[in-house]
């Protein structure tokens, strides 16, 4: 199999799962948060209580607004990992499950090997 055989299935592989990029938030304040999430036309409100989360949105990116605020409106990619802190939303890192882990991926073959 050539490089670019392996290279073409991993793509491929990625693309048919979006929720494994798609992004979480995580309340990390005492309070209530109201969140909004704006996908295209899509509009979904939460309640997210303290240490609560949110996963699997923003699978194709978004617009996050806190508190209905237009001026606290946050974009997403849709595989980011982001918290409240403070009344504000703060980018933790990008999505754990899209981060492949050590070894896990099919190690290059080498043309002309079998």
């Amino acid at each position: 199999m050539s490089r670019k055989v392996v290279t073409v299935s991993l793509i491929a592989a990625l693309l048919s799962s979006p929720a494994a990029y798609a992004s979480s938030l995580t309340n990390r304040d005492d309070k209530d948060y109201k969140v909004t999430v704006i996908e295209g036309k899509s509009t979904e409100a939460h309640v997210l209580k303290p240490s609560a989360a949110l996963e699997g949105i923003c699978a194709r990116g978004c617009v996050v607004r806190l508190n209905d605020s237009e001026t606290n409106e946050y974009e997403l990619e849709g595989s980011e990992v982001v918290s409240i802190e403070d009344g504000y939303l703060y980018y933790d890192g990008p999505a754990a499950t899209a981060v492949p882990k050590a070894g896990s991926a099919p190690a290059p073959v080498e043309p002309g090997a079998k």
